[in-house]
């Protein structure tokens, strides 16, 4: 399962978003400019203005303003990416050097904010009070999820819930709002908004399971960063919890001092230890749960090449190695 099956019937489409987001971010700042044309270069799955459209799709003729919106929650995570990065301290994501660590800490946080403000006014620019509402509600929860992810770090002691909250906050949200600007724009009906919401959301939560998986089983070269980035910043993420709670007291004392003290020193033993309290089926487990409840979400929908990219991009989210 790769992404250019999903691309098939949005490819147009989506050359129009990349040519939005160029456009939007042209500034007469030289070093705006740079630093924008990098992460523009940096590729990407492009997976939330991919939602917009596909969503679009279901209700059918995809519009410029699915265009415009596709772009500006794609922004919107290019600008919380920059933030994270500096944050987190990362040196490489996508296989490529973070923009931080090529432009420094502070071009990368003010860059950070030009994204983001421009966000507003593209968004401004559609002229909807309703895709104001949902973006504006959005960026304050994943603002909340940010911040409730940094309270957590180095604690060993957090229940799962707190970090599904996380998870819902941080990255469904984004996912959640990207569905419904579609809708939206479409003019759907409140039941088809709140089912393909319910879609975004799962397909969200369902992409960050996996994506704690990757972290502790993945190829660095092809999931694009650095494995064990998450315990080498002391996040407690599920596969850990749970091998923490399923494994023998020496293996369970390892991985909470790893989550407490952070740093890759013991990585290959904290590796082995989740590897051997099956840590990792369980969380693709869940994934997997929260992939049938977007097929659920949308099963309602006609038959249309947009629905099956759609149930195609759940299935991309529990299958991918990247």
């Amino acid at each position: 399962m790769t992404l250019s099956i999903i691309h098939s019937c949005i490819a147009e489409d989506m050359r129009e978003v990349d040519s939005v987001i160029r456009l939007s971010l042209h500034s007469e700042v030289t070093l705006v400019n740079q630093v924008a044309e990098y992460i523009i270069n940096s590729g990407g799955k492009r997976l939330r203005p991919i939602l917009v459209l596909l969503t679009a799709g279901l209700f059918g003729n995809i519009e410029q303003q699915h265009h415009q919106l596709a772009a500006v929650v794609e922004l919107i995570h290019t600008s919380t990416l920059l933030h994270d990065d500096v944050v987190d301290e990362s040196s490489k994501r996508r296989g490529q050097s973070t923009a931080n660590a090529l432009f420094g800490n502070a071009a990368s946080v003010l860059v950070g904010d030009f994204v983001y403000s421009r966000t507003f006014q593209m968004m401004v620019a559609v002229k909807n009070m309703r895709v104001m509402e949902v973006l504006s509600n959005a960026t304050n929860v994943i603002a909340e999820g940010e911040v409730l992810q940094l309270l957590n770090v180095h604690n060993a002691d957090i229940t799962d819930e707190d970090y599904l909250r996380v998870i819902h906050y941080k990255t469904a949200k984004l996912f959640e709002a990207a569905t419904q600007l579609g809708a939206i724009i479409s003019q759907a009906n409140p039941e088809d908004e709140a089912a393909l919401a319910l879609y975004g959301m799962h397909l969200g939560t369902a992409f960050q399971l996996i994506d704690d998986i990757l972290d502790l089983s993945g190829n660095s070269e092809e999931i694009g960063k650095n494995l064990g980035d998450d315990l080498a910043e002391g996040k407690p993420t599920l596969p850990l919890l749970y091998a923490m709670r399923n494994s023998g007291t020496q293996q369970s004392q390892l991985i909470r001092n790893a989550i407490e003290q952070g740093g890759l020193e013991h990585l290959p033993q904290v590796i082995e230890a989740v590897n051997n309290s099956g840590a990792l089926a369980h969380v693709r487990k869940l994934a997997e749960i929260e992939v049938e409840k977007c097929r659920r979400a949308i099963a309602h929908f006609p038959e249309s090449a947009f629905k099956q990219a759609m149930l195609a991009l759940a299935e991309f989210a529990v299958k991918r190695s990247f």
